[in-house]
């Protein structure tokens, strides 16, 4: 790690006196840059930390955006710059702190810092080399170890339990599948295989199903109810609106019934009468699956096999814990649209079995995205086009009192669409037959609230038009979103604000992160928006959102997957920190990859390659996409593969003095060699060579 830092600051930090170049540390000075700005090192030889993958998207950080840091804290990202070092041309990131300190991270060292992520205010920036950081570091991880605890705790508890066996013949689960009328992606395939394995074998299932909006999660849970009730066990599914609750019911209904399933629904809008029947039906076996809300909290079952809970990340955590204690000896399978961070997976992965649909079904097409200012004319033209098509469309308008006055607006445009209005206040009665009747096309459009973000499946709909699209989160946008497009005809979303260029900026950057971001499985990188942060906090049964507001939500995770692995007794792997001082310009050419995003992603990419051959693939791929790699992008991706040689021979540092090339390890013992000349492909040679034959030393 590299500090830039002038003269006066140096000088109040006490560390160093640029006029007489007394050193009142021990960091090793590297170059001098200007007559006022010097760079050196603070590395710690001795440090050794985790071999881990990164977490930034870099499609999403840009020159302004807050980072932190392992070590350092939280800072300003500020761009890569080149620097002159050892005489060798560097490419380094710059990371602006409190007091206009500036830290210079070598790009091959990109996995120590991670996007900076928390709700609420900005993050207050750090001081560097103050210690305070790691003092917040260390106070995060004692409440840490409590959560993980807790989180291992329930875990091991439910793990004793002895779970019923639920097995389905091959056969019919085939024919089952069969009948879905498209093809299932790899991603379903395996996600049904691993709960078809879990119901069978005696132990309790925890499992959590991530998967973006339309990716077919339902459809794994109907073959999981589809194997319950085959194998004489009856299912429950929880959703968390009574909207959604209605969806399931048709949908589980239509294809469960055939094969002589017995489902009813069971939510506060049902008849006393119909509740009643229900219930006594249930106590008695006779029904195989019930679909509702909260109202199946507590309800009695002849021979419950499993419990799905939908848009799990809506319900609270004591709802949650509430259904794991009334069913505690009954399978669980959670169903989340929130992707599942990548740390945390690893961090559960030993305590909660977890399957990602991250393959969209092969008829689906993106939603092409659009922010526009409201406009009359837009509008009728987009409701046409969809109308000329053979469409309908959906209009959200967020507030019940003004909707029969947004209705008059459309129907003064458009004097003979055909309008259906649709609210919470709505009786679910009426709701449920409307809705068939906007299913059968005797509407054009569906004027409703944000309530149709969640299951609403009707592939007729492609074009969805969000009025004051400013006012709503972005994971409300992407849910809403995922509403159109569903079938194989692609789906259009307009987000309609008053004024473009008075938004607010965090209004902004929502917008332009969604506008940019409609690709299909986008949701995995909305994530580190929005989605992540509650998704992940209600994952864990604490978001501790004050502590993540410190340290950043990524170090949050990472220091609870830590946390929870040496609870449960897992090795972690270590590695030692390696400086690479020789005299050769490495870095990614400009030439060669012109855009700092792209090359800021490649840096990225390379600094979590954990064997040289995926080193290699990237060198090819580069030349492949931007034509044949020059010098010193050549000699970066011969550095990063030193770097790795290097950790896997334990070795901390290499440099070298002209040709005179030295290997430190880290039990303290050297080794010299020569290279035939000074030249920075000789150095390089010379060191590859000896690390391709040296033995690892014993430590």
């Amino acid at each position: 790690t590299l500090i830039a830092a002038s003269d006066t600051q140096l000088k109040a930090a006490g560390i160093f006196d640029l006029k007489g170049l007394t050193l009142k540390t021990s960091p090793i000075v590297l170059n001098l840059i200007g007559p006022d700005e010097i760079i050196f090192s603070l590395n710690r030889h001795e440090k050794k930390r985790r071999r881990r993958r990164t977490a930034i998207l870099l499609d999403d950080l840009k020159v302004g955006d807050y980072v932190v840091h392992e070590e350092y804290g939280v800072g300003i990202f500020e761009g890569i710059e080149q620097a002159e070092i050892l005489g060798g041309i560097k490419d380094l990131v710059v990371i602006k702190y409190m007091g206009d300190d500036k830290l210079l991270l070598p790009v091959e060292n990109l996995d120590s810092i991670d996007r900076y992520i928390a709700s609420g205010s900005l993050p207050v920036l750090d001081r560097l080399g103050k210690g305070s950081f790691g003092k917040l570091k260390e106070s995060v991880k004692a409440r840490l170890f409590e959560i993980a605890s807790e989180i291992v705790g329930i875990a091991a508890s439910r793990a004793l339990i002895k779970a019923s066996v639920i097995s389905v013949d091959a056969g019919e689960l085939c024919r089952f599948q069969a009948e879905s009328g498209f093809d299932y992606t790899p991603d379903q395939t395996n996600a049904i295989h691993s709960i078809i394995r879990d119901l069978a074998s005696g132990q309790i299932m925890d499992r959590l199903l991530s998967g973006d909006v339309g990716f077919g999660k339902t459809e794994v849970a109907m073959n999981a109810i589809f194997a319950a009730a085959k194998g004489g066990y009856q299912s429950l599914l929880v959703a968390p609106t009574t909207l959604l609750s209605s969806q399931h019911f048709q949908s589980l209904k239509s294809r469960l019934a055939p094969f002589g399933i017995r489902v009813a629904k069971l939510d506060r809008f049902v008849s006393t009468k119909e509740k009643n029947a229900t219930l006594r039906a249930l106590e008695a076996g006779e029904l195989d699956c019930v679909v509702g809300t909260h109202a199946l909290f507590g309800v009695s079952c002849a021979k419950l096999g499993i419990v799905i809970i939908d848009e799990e990340h809506k319900f609270g955590v004591k709802q949650k814990e509430k259904l794991k204690s009334l069913y505690e000896n009954v399978h669980l399978l959670s169903m989340s649209a929130t992707p599942i961070p990548r740390s945390l997976n690893q961090a559960l992965s030993s305590i909660k079995t977890m399957s990602e649909l991250l393959t969209p079904p092969s008829e689906r097409l993106g939603v092409r995205t659009f922010v526009k200012n409201y406009d009359e004319k837009l509008i009728k033209e987009v409701i046409l086009r969809e109308l000329r098509r053979g469409g309908q469309v959906f209009y959200v308008h967020n507030s019940i009192d003004s909707m029969v006055i947004k209705s008059g607006e459309l129907k003064a445009i458009l004097p003979d669409l055909r309008i259906l209005i649709l609210h919470s206040q709505i009786s679910a009665a009426q709701t449920e037959e409307e809705l068939a009747k906007f299913a059968d096309r005797q509407y054009d459009v569906l004027l409703a609230t944000s309530i149709i973000e969640s299951g609403i499946h009707m592939p007729t709909v492609n074009t969805m038009i969000i009025d004051g699209a400013d006012r709503f989160g972005m994971a409300d946008l992407h849910q809403l979103r995922g509403r159109v497009g569903r079938g194989h005809i692609e789906g259009y979303a307009y987000f309609i604000v008053d004024d473009k260029d008075n938004l607010t900026e965090e209004a902004k950057k929502r917008l332009v992160a969604l506008e940019s971001n409609s690709f299909l499985g986008s949701g995995s990188m909305l994530a580190y928006h929005d989605l992540e942060i509650r998704g992940g906090g209600n994952l864990v049964g604490d978001a501790q959102s004050g502590h993540i507001k410190n340290i950043g939500y990524a170090l949050y995770l990472r220091m609870l997957e830590d946390a929870i692995k040496i609870l449960t007794n897992q090795s972690t792997a270590v590695r030692a920190k390696v400086d690479i001082k020789l005299t050769v310009s490495a870095f990614i050419s400009d030439e060669v990859v012109s855009e700092d995003r792209l090359r800021l992603e490649l840096y990225r990419r390379l600094s979590h390659c954990e064997t040289p051959s995926e080193i290699y693939e990237i060198e090819e791929e580069v030349g492949d996409r931007f034509g044949k790699p020059d010098m010193p992008t050549k000699q970066f991706f011969e550095i990063m593969v030193i770097k790795l040689l290097c950790i896997e021979k334990k070795i901390k540092m290499v440099s070298n003095y002209n040709q005179n090339i030295t290997i430190e390890y880290q039990n303290g013992s050297k080794e010299t060699l020569q290279s035939s000349s000074k030249d920075d492909d000789d150095l390089i040679a010379a060191v590859l060579h000896y690390l391709r034959n040296a033995k690892p030393k014993v430590l």
